[in-house]
């Protein structure tokens, strides 16, 4: 994809360190060789990390904007199975459906993310969506369209962390913006599901402790990460020091129009968010 004067509005041309990470135009030269690299990167490790994603400058401000948002946030305690579902207490106790996990999190969903934020729009770019579409190596692929779980802005404060889980769609991108002075390290169990198949043994006994098949890896904020989070079971290890984990979760999916069932966004978000999706029924139904 190369450039042209109709995408160069695009706010990606000016956040992306484009010397390094050369996204907007991937079909030749240095682009074509990156876009490979990534595409090896998912096909061997399930995963592709891009340091120094963003310029320094620009994640500043990113960085400034997250920090001055987050406080009006609500601060989520998330209880759910690793699926995001509810705990079904007639499975039998080791069965992962029925095991509930805990988090807390202070989390913006996109509804309180302004569009004129450089985040928002960063998610909405044409080009990072190419891009990221084209390292998934997906023919088609559409930013979320729902509401609460399109773009969100997650702070993780010291003595949290974010449980076990796989993600309601499968293409998820995180973008650090403030790293935590120690622990808050992403780890994962990389393709441990398919559409028709679990690797139930795999993660059984991550969920019992042993790490020996999951892969942890530090980032420095300004990371960019591509992984299949539907497909592979992911979480974030304790926050610890003084200072919040940030980070932006952007999420992508094959489907055009894609919405989150009710039940786990009110799983998810809570109180708030309940208490829209039952004023809407009312009005409906009023």
């Amino acid at each position: 994809m190369t450039v042209s004067t109709e995408t160069s509005h695009d706010i990606a041309l000016k956040l992306v360190d484009l010397a390094r990470y050369p996204i907007a135009d991937l079909d030749r030269g240095p682009g074509a060789e990156f876009l490979s690299t990534c595409q090896q990167s998912m096909e061997e490790n399930g995963w592709c990390n891009l340091d120094g994603f963003i310029r320094p400058d620009a994640l500043e401000q990113l960085n400034l904007e997250a920090n001055a948002l987050l406080p009006t946030a609500e601060v989520l305690h998330v209880k759910r199975n690793i699926y995001q579902g509810a705990i079904d207490p007639s499975l039998p106790e080791d069965d992962p459906r029925r095991q509930e996990f805990t988090h807390i999190a202070v989390q913006l969903a996109d509804d309180q993310i302004p569009l004129t934020t450089q985040v928002k729009q960063l998610y909405h770019s044409d080009i990072l969506t190419e891009f990221v579409r084209r390292v998934q190596m997906k023919d088609r692929l559409f930013r979320c369209a729902d509401e609460f779980q399109a773009l969100n802005v997650v702070a993780l404060h010291p003595e949290s962390w974010h449980a076990w889980h796989y993600d309601t769609t499968e293409c998820t991108v995180t973008l650090l913006l403030q790293s935590a002075e120690d622990g808050g390290e992403f780890t994962f169990l990389p393709n441990s599901r398919t559409d028709d198949a679990e690797d139930r043994e795999a993660v059984d006994r991550v969920l019992a402790g042993d790490m020996s098949q999951a892969q942890t890896f530090s980032r420095g904020a300004g990371t960019f990460t591509l992984f299949r989070g539907g497909y592979s079971l992911h979480g974030v290890t304790k926050v610890k020091g003084t200072r919040p984990r940030i980070s932006a979760i952007l999420t992508y999916d094959e489907q055009p129009g894609r919405v989150i069932e009710d039940d786990i966004n009110v799983r998810i978000y809570g109180k708030r968010v309940e208490t829209i999706l039952n004023s809407r029924k009312a009005q409906a139904t009023g």
